[in-house]
């Protein structure tokens, strides 16, 4: 009967998913769909780049929606939140990001967009009355000499300075809507919450592009096209695998390795090199001072 139990046990740790597993993949996922994109905009621009990650997470989460969330389960009371979010972080947020990647590279614009973990925890403080703790205060510390190590490497990658200032407006609208979220999803799931989300940002993307006269510059070549949406599916597949994650382990782990995405993009840049972006040590020492700074934050 014990062997039973053993067995029964081990069948149990086996089939369900481990939360450090899934949140790794979210990091990878992140990092490929930043590679797919930098090789993307060799053909096209950064308006075609971010309508279209935002188009395959609109047709990706309504789809989930629709198969996984019965009818009954939709709550419009987190709407405001939602769309909210929608527009500032992942329309305001990705467009930033796209622009980032054109302009400073894929593994600079990963190290800093590690910063909205950062930001979001200042405004939590500031606005939701949270302690300010030691391993906060040291990762801010860790995060800001990672952040000036990157300004240090703008000649020697081939960017210049003043470029940061889009991956760092990209990790301020994620780390805004991050607190607005948390909000949120106090009134419904999160699923159904992300599926409103990019809706919002669909429709605020779309109006950005046709007001300021760039609808020609949604066409891209075919290759370019594909890069794209490539970069679109592992992105939202990497947004759905931490919500996963979540729902399985804690914030203090899930969080951290997802945080991870730097160090992939890292791996990715060395296997597979490009004349656009040129690696030194400043750049992988700024990057991994980043992450380290994000994990002691979670601690």
């Amino acid at each position: 009967m014990a062997w039973c139990r053993r067995g029964a046990l081990a069948a149990d740790s086996a089939v369900s998913p481990s939360p450090q597993v899934i949140a790794l993949s979210s990091a990878l996922c992140s990092a490929v769909s930043t590679a797919l994109i930098q090789r993307g905009l060799r053909g096209s621009n950064f308006y075609a780049g971010f309508w279209i990650n935002i188009a395959v997470g609109v047709i990706g989460l309504w789809s989930a929606v629709l198969l996984l969330v019965p009818y009954e389960e939709y709550s419009w009371r987190a709407v405001p939140y939602f769309v909210f979010s929608g527009v500032v972080g992942t329309a305001g947020g990705r467009l930033f990001r796209v622009v980032a990647i054109h302009k400073v590279g894929a593994s600079v614009a990963a190290a800093i967009n590690n910063l909205a973990p950062l930001i979001a925890s200042g405004l939590a403080i500031l606005l939701l009355g949270e302690r300010v703790t030691l391993p906060i205060v040291t990762g801010t510390l860790v995060i800001v000499a990672g952040a000036v190590l990157l300004s240090l490497s703008g000649r020697q990658a081939g960017f210049r300075v003043r470029h940061l200032a889009y991956p760092l407006l990209a990790a301020s609208c994620f780390g805004v809507v991050a607190v607005v979220r948390k909000l949120g999803l106090h009134q419904a799931g999160p699923l159904f919450d992300s599926a409103i989300n990019i809706t919002a940002a669909m429709v605020a993307s779309t109006a950005f592009v046709v007001t300021s006269g760039n609808r020609g510059a949604l066409r891209c070549d075919r290759r370019s096209l594909l890069y794209f949406i490539g970069g679109g599916i592992a992105e939202n597949g990497g947004v759905f695998l931490v919500l996963l994650a979540l729902g399985f382990g804690d914030v203090s782990v899930v969080i951290p390795l997802a945080a991870t995405a730097p160090l992939f993009v890292l791996l990715l840049a060395y296997l597979f090199p490009s004349a656009a972006e040129k690696l030194s040590w400043r750049v992988v020492g700024g990057a991994v001072l980043i992450v380290v700074g994000v994990v002691l934050l979670a601690a």
